[in-house]
């Protein structure tokens, strides 16, 4: 079912980009820009008005089908995650109620006399 929903998807997004392609734009456009005789079975305002109208039929059916492949995508991953996938176990936590705390003694920096300074040398 979600690989139905996918293709349509993806057929959507394509018919979508050649409608909007199509659509006149205030610089001419790549389609419809002929000149305005009314020899034509459809004038060019009448065609604007069925590819804006076609653009937003596509533009909800898009929207459409990325909300299901969302919801599916959602109860797919809520059964499982992806450690689970991977076949490893999960870590055991340690019996002892005492609570774990990390060796810090390597954090501390080098102690030393009084003569190493954390300054660098003079150039002299």
């Amino acid at each position: 079912m979600e690989n139905v929903i996918l293709v349509i998807h993806l057929i959507l997004a394509l018919s979508l980009i050649g409608i909007v392609l199509l659509q006149r734009s205030e610089g001419g456009g790549l389609g419809i820009g002929g000149g305005g005789g009314g020899g034509g079975i459809m004038s060019s305002r009448g065609a604007a008005t069925a590819l804006g109208k076609l653009t937003w039929l596509f533009a909800i059916a898009f929207l459409g089908t990325s909300i299901t492949l969302t919801v599916i995508a959602a109860k797919n991953s809520a059964d499982s995650s992806v450690i689970d996938t991977l076949g490893l176990e999960a870590p055991v936590a340690p019996d002892t109620d005492a609570p774990v705390t990390p060796d810090v003694t390597d954090l501390l920096p080098p102690t030393g006399g009084a003569d190493d300074s954390l300054t660098p040398p003079r150039a002299d």
